[in-house]
């Protein structure tokens, strides 16, 4: 398969919306505790960079921020313990990513039910009263506000609960309650400041047309001026278990993109909605947490197609998870479980964490896109040059071999092409890990060579532009993802020195 990319000065500089690093996602609070998760974001961190975090369980138990005592008459008295939410956020700071407030689940002094969910049991019931939920959540933000400034915790996003359309995520999925909790909930934070920006309804597949509809509906009929929309996003639908693991088929990537085009189509339907943002918070393919295709170089280069599109209808888009820290479920058996997260236990670098890094680098290096389609992304550098991301797969069987074939407008010399290639041949760790017996938990030097099969292979060359062309091949594999630079690059030998003598020593 042959897609010849021709760029000229002429050409009309193409739409990309690329927010990749906007914001990405985590399990629930408390596992910021474990050193292997901040080892985990920290990576992330380093090598990528995003802005925001998103996770659940900020008022659960495990945090231990709603607590009652007995006085010494006997009495109950209420008290609020921010030592481990002060934790978390110190080491989100720390790391240079600033929380994405989701606000739940319902902490069981304050619950009017006992219904959890997860292997952590957070709690899925509205509160038995709603002043001292809404109490709740002024202390929080109060607190907050101290502790960091005014102007740095306003600038963090607040999302009202979490996938109320689910029954398992919110009591009996019931409508009308969780409008109340979020009519109660928006007040109260701009009670605070109102400087907050508050959104909902973090909603997930299957009913997400219905519930959108209904809750701009509620809002518009109550002129409450929310400041962005909230949903989910995953792509592949009920998958085979066996064992600890699931098989899904993947949806075709038209699917998820006309459904996404619902949500953009309902809100610009109304007067005060028209053209208000729209952010993803959770996207991934799967959506449960020990899916066997998270791990995979086919999630890569998926991945890869969403974040060329998933901009133009969308605000941000938050991947679910940066890491495998992560017990919905329960505690993973073994390194490699189909965890949601990009990074594996061990620090090990997943395919798809370096389809992040590709765009991420598509931000930082390119100032105009020059070329874009369904399988590729071309990006001008300021200072000459291009920058661009390829990427391969089949929803069928093997995809054959994507061969890109560059014409570029480039002013007449020499410049350096590098690549960098992650496919299932040259940069795949889940490969390396099965080789070698598939240890549950590798030992040090297991650990080791899996981590130098996580790496991307990098691969350089020389290139001349003559009559104002730079002509040039770059070959994707199946299921592989590409990240390249052409930069103007003039040879400054020292004196003597002959590189292609050199090479011919023998």
């Amino acid at each position: 398969m042959t897609e010849k990319i021709t760029i000229s000065g002429s050409d009309i500089v193409k739409e990309f919306h690329n927010n990749v690093d906007f914001c990405v996602g985590t399990g629930r609070m408390g596992l910021a505790l474990h050193e292997e998760y901040m080892n985990e974001l920290r990576l992330v961190q380093k090598e990528i960079g995003f802005r925001h975090i998103r996770g659940h369980g900020l008022f659960c138990d495990d945090m231990a921020i709603y607590q009652y005592r007995e006085d010494e008459e006997g009495n109950r008295v209420l008290e609020y313990n921010f030592t481990y939410i002060d934790r978390v956020f110190d080491s989100y700071l720390d790391a240079g990513i600033r929380p994405f407030l989701e606000l739940g689940f319902m902490p069981s002094e304050l619950a009017s039910g006992d219904q959890t969910v997860f292997y952590w049991k957070g709690n899925v019931t509205p509160p038995k009263e709603y002043s001292g939920w809404c109490a709740l959540v002024r202390e929080l933000l109060e607190h907050l506000i101290i502790r960091y400034g005014g102007d740095e915790v306003t600038a963090w996003p607040v999302e009202v609960w979490n996938e109320p359309n689910l029954p398992g995520f919110w009591k009996d999925a019931d409508m009308q309650e969780y409008f109340k909790l979020f009519l109660e909930t928006f007040y109260a934070v701009k009670a605070v400041d109102s400087r907050f920006r508050v959104g909902g309804p973090a909603v997930c597949g299957g009913t997400d047309e219905v519930w959108i509809k209904a809750f701009l509906d509620f809002c518009d009929e109550n002129k409450i001026d929310i400041d962005f929309i909230t949903r989910h996003h995953y792509t592949c639908g009920i998958a085979e278990r066996k064992g600890h693991y699931a098989y899904p088929h993947a949806d075709a990537p038209v699917v998820g993109r006309s459904n996404l085009a619902t949500t953009r189509a309902i809100a610009d339907s109304y007067d005060r909605f028209r053209g208000k943002e729209i952010h993803i918070t959770e996207f991934n393919t799967s959506w449960y947490p020990r899916n066997v295709i998270h791990d995979t170089n086919f999630n890569a280069a998926y991945i890869a197609h969403q974040l060329s599109w998933l901009g133009d209808l969308n605000e941000s888009y938050s991947y679910w998870t940066f890491g495998d820290v992560f017990e919905e479920t329960g505690v993973p058996f073994s390194m490699f479980h189909g965890g949601f997260g990009m990074v594996a236990n061990g620090c090990v670098e997943k395919p798809t964490f370096w389809t992040f890094k590709f765009f991420k680098q598509l931000k930082n290096k390119g100032i105009e896109c020059a070329y874009r389609s369904e399988n590729a992304i071309v990006m001008r550098k300021s200072g000459g040059g291009y920058c661009g991301a390829a990427w391969n797969f089949s929803m069928e069987g093997a995809a054959d071999e994507l061969s890109l074939e560059l014409c570029l407008d480039a002013d007449n010399g020499e410049y350096s092409l590098i690549t960098y290639t992650v496919d299932p041949v040259l940069c795949n760790p889940l490969k390396a890990w099965h080789d070698i017996g598939e240890p549950k938990t590798p030992d040090k030097e297991q650990l080791a060579m899996i981590k130098d099969a996580a790496k991307p292979l990098l691969q350089t060359s020389r290139l001349s532009a003559e009559s104002g062309k730079l002509n040039s091949g770059i070959a994707v594999r199946d299921c592989g993802v590409v990240y390249f630079e052409i930069s103007p690059s003039t040879l400054v030998s020292d004196r003597g020195y002959d590189y292609e003598r050199v090479i011919q020593i023998r």
